[in-house]
């Protein structure tokens, strides 16, 4: 095996003309334990996520659009009032409330750039003041754990990011819990529909916290590792991209609480150059077991999970702010 570090390879035109010699970075092969289990998933966002606007009406029965002309778009995220950190919906209140139809400055991030706005709140009873803008700060709901790496004591699940079902934005998190999760429901996809996965993630218990929700995948720490039931025995070495071969293939998924079980696919397609998603191949479910229970809903672009996307049932939408 090569020597892990930086190495200096030297490319040619045709073996034969020297172009020049660049730096890689040799990287040690991983391994890591397939798990397939479903879990539930808690996230908690950077600040308050904007996700609706709508005009309200004062306490002079006129219509209102405080939020208009401010830069404010659904997607952005609220992370300060008067240089007070935000982060979650009840401290928005709380701020808007106190401003008594002050102006206040609010300090909020669009497309990953810091901006700020004054914005006055419009009095909508005798304590209360709105902004009209509809917002959240977390999301419940439950995916498919893809693996456990022993050596860092780390998961991931997913295999893509989790994006708020109305601005369809990745959502950025400040923290996030991992838990148990009871299945309740399966409903079959048909063409059209793509079908869901229903579990609670209440009263169950804790596998770790999350960390990170990335285009790839959500990834987080394991600090109870009996609650992910997983089978040590199973490690093995993560395949690089080219030695991927078309052709028959297993996936792990757990479709009854607790029971994770092996399922018949086919590989049909290898995307070697592709540096969009980083997806490396196209499956097809050939298991008649899988099919049944789901629909066929894996066949699908997906990453090794038995539903191509992941419902999220959030909490309660918030009208402040």
């Amino acid at each position: 095996m090569t020597n892990v570090g930086t190495k200096t390879v030297s490319l040619n035109l045709f073996n034969k003309i020297a172009i020049k010699d660049i730096q890689v970075s040799v990287l040690p092969r991983t391994t890591v334990i397939p798990v397939g289990n479903i879990a539930g998933v808690k996230l908690y966002t950077s600040g308050v996520l904007v996700v609706g606007m709508s005009e309200i009406e004062g306490t002079d029965n006129k219509m209102y659009k405080p939020f208009e002309n401010t830069g404010i778009e659904e997607g952005d995220t609220i992370i300060e009032i008067d240089e007070k950190r935000i982060t979650s919906t009840e401290e928005l209140i709380k701020e808007v409330n106190e401003s008594k139809g002050e102006n206040i400055e609010v300090k909020y991030v669009h497309d990953e750039e810091t901006k700020q706005c004054s914005i006055k709140p419009v009095q909508t009873s005798e304590t209360e003041y709105k902004l009209g803008l509809w917002v959240r700060d977390s999301a419940a709901g439950v995916g498919t754990v893809t693996f456990y790496d022993p050596s860092s004591k780390t998961f991931a699940a997913l295999g893509h990011g989790i994006t708020d079902i109305d601005t369809e934005e990745l959502i950025n998190i400040a923290s996030g819990e991992f838990v148990t999760t009871k299945v309740l429901n399966i409903t079959k996809g048909e063409k059209g529909n793509p079908g869901k996965v229903q579990g609670t993630v209440d009263n169950q218990k804790n596998i770790g916290t999350i960390y990170k929700n990335s285009p790839f995948g959500i990834y987080g720490k394991v600090d109870n590792l009996s609650s992910l039931n997983i089978d040590s025995s199973k490690e093995m070495e993560v395949a690089l991209r080219d030695e991927i071969q078309l052709g028959k293939a297993t996936i792990l998924c757990s479709l009854d609480n607790n029971k994770v079980e092996e399922y018949e696919i086919e590989i049909q397609k290898i995307f070697k150059e592709n540096n969009y998603d980083n997806k490396s191949m196209q499956i097809k479910v050939t298991d008649s077991r899988l099919i049944e229970k789901t629909g066929g809903i894996i066949q699908r672009n997906v990453w090794f999970s038995y539903y191509s996307k992941w419902k999220v049932y959030w909490c309660c939408d918030t009208r402040v702010g």
